[in-house]
């Protein structure tokens, strides 16, 4: 009989299982502090261009909660445990820390853009350090890059001049 608490059978080893999770932890913890950030800026957004922003911040949450689960759940995968908690987040986290209270819809893009910026450093990183390490790792990063991308062109093309 199988014991159902062992591990994944994933084909990767424990070393490559540690790797990929060394890459993809902080892209989970960005990825939550995104979310976090992006629901005060969707909270306390103002402006001419309200209703827009408030409910494409409202996306841009929605895309950082399933990214981050997806990567999560890579790692649980693979084995290993994720520490997504808030507090840890918070400490090991390198985004910007919002400002308290009502934003002009500029601002609140900005600091949202700033955020996203934060966590395509990190996918980068991730990127890089999984191709030869765990290809389909690599893959769940490359996806969230493209949807980051998206993300903030859309946000950066309400603020943009023609």
């Amino acid at each position: 009989m199988t014991d159902i608490q062992t591990a994944p059978q994933t084909g990767s080893t424990a070393d490559v299982a540690a790797g990929a999770a060394q890459f993809l932890t902080p892209v989970v913890q960005e990825l939550i502090a995104l979310a976090v950030n992006g629901k005060q800026a969707h909270w306390h957004v103002r402006g001419a261009n309200f209703i827009a922003v408030h409910e494409l911040l409202d996306t841009v949450v929605d895309h950082a909660q399933d990214w981050s689960d997806t990567a999560a759940e890579r790692v649980v995968a693979l084995g290993l445990p994720i520490d997504g908690r808030l507090a840890t987040v918070a400490s090991k986290t390198a985004g910007a820390n919002p400002k308290l209270g009502f934003l002009p819809y500029e601002q609140a893009i900005a600091d949202v853009v700033a955020q996203i910026d934060v966590v395509t450093q990190r996918v980068n990183a991730a990127i890089e350090g999984l191709a030869e390490l765990d290809p389909a790792s690599q893959d769940v990063v490359i996806e969230i890059r493209r949807g980051l991308d998206k993300d903030r062109w859309f946000l950066s093309s309400h603020v943009a001049v023609a």
